[in-house]
């Protein structure tokens, strides 16, 4: 597998280092996004295979960033993972709404971040420009036969 672009959208340069580490170790590319305002175009521009993003972002928030980037014809495919401290069950509506295909509770451990990089990479490839591959055959779960 070729390394890919994986980028961090997250204002905390804390958490921006160690995500590069772990992404760098793993043999992938990381593009760090610092500023919540210039995500999108940063994206547009680098054109990853996956996005790290934190939600609860200051200026602006990661629900509001996934929903511009689902909506956009230049980055509606790419994968979204996002990341926060915080969770409520009622959020999980909002993230299916928003196009994210992920989350990950900080604090994480390095191999929860490999795991859902990985994950996303292997969905993402069983997918053929965005739209998945036709199957072999489909089961009619009515009368249980393979058709």
């Amino acid at each position: 597998m070729k390394n890919k672009k994986i980028a961090i959208i997250d204002e905390d340069i804390k958490i921006v280092r160690n995500l590069e580490g772990i992404i760098s170790a793993i043999g992938h590319d990381p593009v760090v996004v610092n500023d919540s305002l210039l995500a999108v175009e940063t994206v547009v521009q680098k054109r990853p295979d996956v996005i790290l993003m934190e939600l609860s972002m200051p200026r602006k928030n990661g629900f509001e960033l996934a929903d511009e980037m689902n909506h956009a014809l230049d980055t509606a495919k790419i994968p979204i993972i996002a990341m926060s401290r915080f969770f409520k069950v009622e959020f999980r509506f909002l993230l299916n709404l928003c196009g994210i295909h992920r989350y990950l509770r900080k604090p994480f451990f390095p191999l929860e971040v490999i795991w859902a990089i990985e994950n996303v990479i292997e969905e993402n490839d069983l997918m053929d420009n965005g739209r998945v591959l036709e199957p072999i055959g489909y089961v009619n779960y009515n009368i249980g036969k393979r058709y």
